[in-house]
Order: C-alpha cells, then structure tokens, then sequence
C-alpha cells in the first residue's frame, strides 16, 4: 500500500520536523478557513450547543481517519474538513431545514464510501499525465505563495520579519526554516498583545445528535452539490498532493475511511472530511523531513491536534482564528514555497509535454469558477484538452504517472524543498 519503507525505529530527533509541520497544517486550516463553519452555523440558526457539536464532530473525524490512514500506510494523509463545501452550505443553509441537511450529509458520505469502494477514483487518477498534474498542483498552490509576499503591504513588520527570517533560516540551518518562522511570528505576536488569551476556557465540547431527514430537494440541492464540490474542490488536488511527493497509496482506502468518518459523524453535524489539500503539502514534502518514510509521522502529529481542538470544541478553535490573517498567510505561503518550486519544476521538466503543462498551471492559477464548481477541476479539465490536442490523449493504464525525477535532480542541486 506504501510507497516507501517501513522505518525500524524512530529515534526523538526524527520527530521534530514532522510534528511541527502537522501541527503548523492544522493551524493553518483553523486559522484560514474554519470560520466558513461558524459563518454556515450562524446562517441556519443553530444553537450553540449544535455549533460546538459541529465543531467536535469535523474535528475528531478529521483528527481519527487522518491518524488512522496514517499509521495504517506510513505515509502523511492528512485530512481536513471540506472547505468548499463549507462555503457552499454558507448559501445553502439559509433555504434548508438542519435536519435536512444532515440527511443530504449522510447521502454524500455514503456516495464516497461507494466511490472508494468501487476502485473508480483511483482509476481517475491515474490517468493524468505527470505534467498536467503538477501544472495543476503548482497553479492551485501560487496564491498562498503570492499572497505570503502580499501581506507585507498589510503588515509590513510582520510579514518582513518573517521572509527575512526564512531566507536566513534556508541558507544557514535549511531543515529550521519552518520551525523558526513559526515559533519567531508566535514570540513576536505575544509581545505586541495580538493575540488575546485572557478569556480562553478549556470546556469540553458536546456532542448533539440530530435526527436526519431526507427529502429530494436536500438531495439535489445539497448532497449532490456537496459530493461533487468535495470530490473536485478536496479530493482530486489532495490526491495530486501526495503524488507529487511520491507517496503512491490508493485512493481508495483514503476515500472510503474519509467517506466512513463523515458517514459516521453527520448526525452530529459534521458536513464532509477528506484528504487534505493544500495544507497536505506542508507536511509531505521535505520541509517535514528528509526521509519520505518519516514523514507519516506529521500526519499523526496532525490527527492528536485535531482531537485536541475537537475535545474542547468552539474554545481551542477560536484561539486559532485569533491569530493575524497575516501571520496565517505568511506561515502557510512560505511552508509551501518548496512544494510550489518542485511541482512547476516537474511541470516544464519535458519540452515535449512543456506547453500544455504551462497551459494546466496558468489555467489553475486563474482560479475559474464555473456552474459552482471550482479552480482546481477546470484547471485539470483545461489542461488534459490541452494535453490530447497537443501530444495525443493521455495514457490509460498502468502506475499513475507521478514520478518526480527531473524536479528531484534540480532540487537536489539547488537545497530546495519539495
């Protein structure tokens, strides 16, 4: 099922990395995007008591199967909860009834759990050429790369500390460089009282059961845009992510475990988990370790963190979304210059395959968003047309074609990060 080794031991010194780049995901995705849920919550009325279940619920699924797959494979699988689809329920609530939309979430897990179990996923994934690919993965990744450099005209103190501190970092003590803008943006925050902890209360979170209903209109207007958010918006770019570090695990035991977990966790208000994305690539590349088969360990780093949040529900999460937007962007942006310098270096590698690889990063990057459906998926559709017309239709069978070796060779010249 694995791509790589199992490692005998693992010594203390082999920790450090990983679990600073899972720690730093998990972060990044309370800070970024968490308050979609609290936004949604607020559109349909819920109790507090409800908000605090849903915010236990996503958090211990994600926490569980992305521990789980993790040590279960030996490779990062981080997961997350669906933050397109998020944003989606941020509309859709406001004309559904709660009980309804449970039903529409138990209808999209269960279509997951019978996608993985079915094998097509997998299948859809292999057929996409290397380039294509990491045309893709580098288009939907450069935003946080250029926004990492946009927050110095926000906060230009902060943002200039940061960059300087990683560039430093990178040239003397490379393997820091994360770890050193993390814990030097935290110390700096601190000083200037930017992140307020007086009012922070431990209290352990709830969980509400709700009764689902179901009805055609949940189905078509909320389970089916959910499925098909997730599936393009999470899925299909999370799988990209692990390719591109040569993690080469089926996606179907990922998709079936992910769909089990929401399946499992809807009644409680939970609304979809998966695979990571882009917070994904922060910890499986080599800024979370050296060694491929050590980076598993940021996965479960990430899991223990997400069942912490998720234990004390709405009060661990709010802590997170108190840090600066600044200081998120910064960290993530800079976290994934690596995998961002890796994937185009894959993605222009061959001359051959050069222009429509451009095609499928430009085309990503412009983030399009057509009929509700997002970037990454007209990204992966611009770019396989512009593949079959200009170097025939991509293959169709054998290993998925993600190997990294011209990216490989120029980061091993330069010290990059992959």
């Amino acid at each position: 099922m694995s791509s790589v080794n199992l490692p005998s031991t693992v010594r203390w010194n082999d920790l450090t990395h990983p679990v600073v780049a899972g720690l730093i995901s998990v972060i990044v995705n309370y800070g970024g995007t968490f308050i979609l849920v609290f936004q949604a919550a607020k559109v349909a009325g819920l109790s507090p008591e409800l908000t605090a279940s849903w915010v236990w619920s996503v958090s211990i699924g994600v926490g569980v199967t992305g521990l789980f797959l993790s040590w279960l494979t030996r490779e990062p699988i981080i997961t997350a909860w669906s933050t397109p689809a998020a944003a989606f329920l941020v509309t859709a609530l406001a004309s559904t009834p709660y009980a309804e939309a449970v039903g529409a979430y138990l209808m999209s897990a269960t279509a997951f759990v019978v996608l993985g179990l079915s094998g097509g996923f997998e299948r859809l994934i292999r057929l996409i050429p290397p380039g294509v690919a990491s045309g893709l993965l580098a288009g939907i990744l450069l935003q946080f790369g250029i926004k990492a450099f946009g927050c110095m005209s926000i906060d230009p103190v902060l943002g200039s500390l940061l960059i300087v501190t990683y560039v430093v970092l990178k040239r003397f003590s490379s393997r820091y460089a994360v770890v050193g803008i993390l814990v030097l943006g935290l110390l700096f925050l601190l000083m200037q009282d930017r992140v307020d902890l007086s009012g922070l209360t431990l209290t352990l979170a709830a969980p509400v059961f709700t009764m689902p209903a179901f009805s055609l209109n949940a189905l078509l207007s909320v389970a089916f845009p959910l499925f098909l958010i997730t599936l393009t918006g999470q899925y299909l770019p999370g799988m990209l992510v692990l390719r591109n570090d040569g993690f080469k695990t089926s996606a179907n035991p990922i998709v079936t475990v992910t769909g089990l977990g929401s399946l499992l966790m809807a009644p409680f208000g939970s609304h979809a988990f998966n695979i990571a994305a882009i917070t994904a690539a922060i910890a499986t590349g080599r800024e979370a370790h050296e060694d491929p088969s050590k980076r598993w360990i940021g996965g479960v780093a990430a899991g223990v963190g997400y069942i912490l949040v998720g234990v004390f529900g709405v009060t661990l999460a709010a802590v997170f979304m108190a840090f600066p937007a600044t200081f998120i962007s910064t960290l993530a942006g800079l976290a994934l210059l690596g995998t961002i310098g890796g994937s185009l270096a894959t993605a222009l590698a061959d001359s051959k395959t050069r222009e429509a690889s451009l095609i499928t990063f430009l085309a990503a990057a412009a983030n399009i968003t057509l009929l509700g459906i997002g970037g990454a998926f007209w990204g992966l559709v611009i770019g396989l047309v512009a593949h079959a017309l200009l170097n025939g239709a991509p293959p169709r069978r054998g290993r998925p074609a993600f190997a990294v070796p011209a990216a490989a060779a120029a980061l091993k010249g330069d010290g990059a990060d992959a």
